[in-house]
């Protein structure tokens, strides 16, 4: 099994759209049902670049473990909200470059617990861990047991933080990303990146529109503003904050009509 985490049995709401199914189909994997699905169509009625933008966020992500590995020297991550296994996943693009990479995958979606599982079954140098990725020291001391914590430590927040809803307590995004990045070792990165739309029709629409599919399991899609606050007391990297698919692209710049254009991922890397 996983390594390091106990199994429990979960129930999958096939009726009730799911992020990490939706994201799923929009990157062309069958790990969905009809009720996500539909949803999606629902979603391309509003922001029809969405597609673009799922498949442009994966690049990233590609990219920006790929660089922590070859640049910054880390070759260990958290990878919050991990979502539905697909194609070069973080373990698999860092142990390409380095065998000894590992990785704890952070989710609570039944269906993602379940395929991460059978993906990950013999990888002891992996652990899937089922948490809300809010709970932060939860996190952290099961994550102790597959990293070594007297090495720097990546924590990803990749598209998932617009799943979590602004509150004035220690639950809200930022108070979230904060904790981790104060938790994590010496010569630390923190990577974050959020939908983000300076439409406001976009944004209170997809917002409206996912509030209700998910039944409540959303946040916002916020402006690009916004995003600055999550990396406060960090050192964000060059080139700063950006739409992820400008975040040191391999090649030529991507042709206009390949780039989202209803709303974009917005983000970067930080030293903490």
């Amino acid at each position: 099994m996983a390594h390091g985490e106990k199994r429990r049995p979960r129930f999958v709401d096939m009726d009730t759209p799911s992020v990490a199914r939706m994201y799923d189909w929009l990157l062309g994997g069958s790990a969905n049902y009809a009720s996500d699905r539909d949803a999606c169509h629902r979603l391309l009625r509003i922001a029809p670049s969405s597609q673009q933008l799922a498949r442009t966020n994966r690049a990233f992500l590609r990219r920006v473990v790929r660089v922590l590995v070859e640049e910054f020297g880390i070759t260990q991550f958290i990878d919050h909200g991990s979502g539905l296994p697909t194609q070069d996943n973080v373990h698999e693009v860092a142990q390409q470059l380095n065998p000894e990479s590992r990785v704890v995958y952070v989710d609570n979606d039944p269906m993602v617990l379940a395929h991460g599982r059978t993906m990950l079954d013999e990888d002891d140098k992996t652990l899937i861990l089922d948490s809300d990725m809010r709970d932060t020291y939860r996190i952290i001391e099961a994550a102790k047991t597959v990293l070594d914590w007297g090495k720097p430590v990546a924590g990803l927040f990749v598209s998932v933080l617009h799943c979590l809803a602004d509150t004035e307590d220690e639950r809200d995004p930022a108070a979230v990303v904060q904790r981790v990045a104060a938790q994590l070792p010496p010569d630390s990165c923190m990577v974050i990146c959020q939908l983000v739309s300076d439409n406001p029709e976009v944004r209170d629409g997809v917002t409206a529109l996912m509030e209700t599919e998910t039944h409540g399991r959303w946040g916002r899609v916020r402006r690009t503003s916004e995003v600055e606050r999550f990396f406060d007391g960090m050192q964000i990297q060059p080139p700063g904050l950006v739409d992820v698919i400008d975040w040191r692209p391999e090649g030529e710049p991507s042709p206009k009509h390949l780039r989202p254009t209803d709303w974009v991922e917005w983000g970067g890397v930080a030293r903490t």
